[in-house]
């Protein structure tokens, strides 16, 4: 384990003081939104109040399966990047981030192909997963005729983390397909939907997540389902198996909810057999890389390095 940042402490500090001083004057969102309420988040760019920029160089598709696809591909391709969006499986699109995911595409010499999975509650476990799996499976079986390279990877922020390993484990278990994606790179992902210690103790602190905002976005994620329940394997990936993954790159912040679930997914990761990387960010919020900070400069910047590198 990497503690990094430690330099911008008293910044990233003071962010999170405002940010939670900020979030505190607004009222809490209890149950289920309204249809007209999850129309009016879901515009919005995930942390803000304002839509997100659509840039022309991304190109919706729709893939096998009838799945929805952004595509951003540089002029320069030697890998593909499989990205799954964050947005605790309700909120988020894979339009999301186009200035980021464009700047990645050329910084990194990688195609970008973003999943527009199905989301909850209209649309709960299984119907996200099952969207990433059949993104993951056509990059695997058309990466080198669409995109002229077999260099896969995968990856996402927050639920966007989860579902990427999901993806991984299905590909393994259902359709008997390992090393094919040669890295994953895993933003503060939430790993056991039963609420690892970390998500249980956070409290009402918000931090853009917290325990009652974890637990209500599981109820909505697999409707019906209590805690043992979500200790299901395919659910939570922290159970699983996890021998056969590639080598991955996990990063969390000191102050996130989901710290637990990063610290355990490495060491089991690791102990599976896969090289693993993992970067703890002092002082780091949830979802800290939607904010205008240094450490958000900073892991963007590692994460390209990753990317770039990862799976030669």
């Amino acid at each position: 384990m990497t503690l990094t940042d430690e330099d911008c402490f008293a910044e990233t500090q003071a962010f999170n003081k405002q940010f939670d001083t900020t979030a505190a004057s607004r009222p809490a969102r209890e149950g289920t939104p309204d249809a007209a309420l999850l129309a009016a988040l879901r515009r919005n760019r995930l942390g803000g109040d304002t839509p997100p920029v659509r840039l022309p160089h991304g190109q919706d598709r729709v893939i096998e399966g009838g799945v929805k696809v952004r595509v951003f591909v540089p002029d320069h391709v030697e890998g593909v990047y499989l990205h799954i969006h964050g947005g605790g499986w309700v909120f988020g699109a894979a339009d999301g981030q186009d200035e980021r995911l464009w700047q990645l595409a050329e910084q990194a010499r990688l195609a970008v192909v973003s999943v527009e999975y199905r989301l909850a509650p209209e649309h709960p476990y299984p119907a996200g997963p099952d969207d990433c799996e059949a993104a993951a499976r056509w990059l695997v079986r058309h990466a080198a005729t669409e995109f002229g390279t077999q260099r896969l990877l995968i990856g996402g922020e927050s639920a966007g983390a989860h579902l990427s390993v999901v993806t991984l484990l299905r590909l393994r278990d259902r359709h008997g397909v390992t090393g094919a994606f040669r890295a994953a790179h895993l933003l503060f992902g939430p790993y056991d939907l039963s609420m690892t210690p970390s998500q249980r103790s956070f409290g009402s602190r918000r931090l853009l997540s917290n325990t009652d905002t974890l637990r209500r976005t599981y109820e909505l994620f697999t409707p019906g389902t209590g805690p043992e329940q979500r200790r299901d394997p395919e659910v939570s990936p922290l159970f699983a198996d996890l021998a056969g993954l590639p080598p991955a790159r996990i990063v969390v912040g000191t102050e996130d909810p989901l710290l637990d679930d990063s610290l355990f997914l490495a060491g089991r990761w690791q102990a599976a057999g896969a090289p693993v990387c993992l970067g703890v960010v002092a002082g780091a919020m949830h979802g800290f890389t939607l904010f205008p900070l240094t450490i958000t400069e900073r892991e963007l910047r590692r994460q390209r390095e990753f990317l770039s590198t990862a799976g030669r």
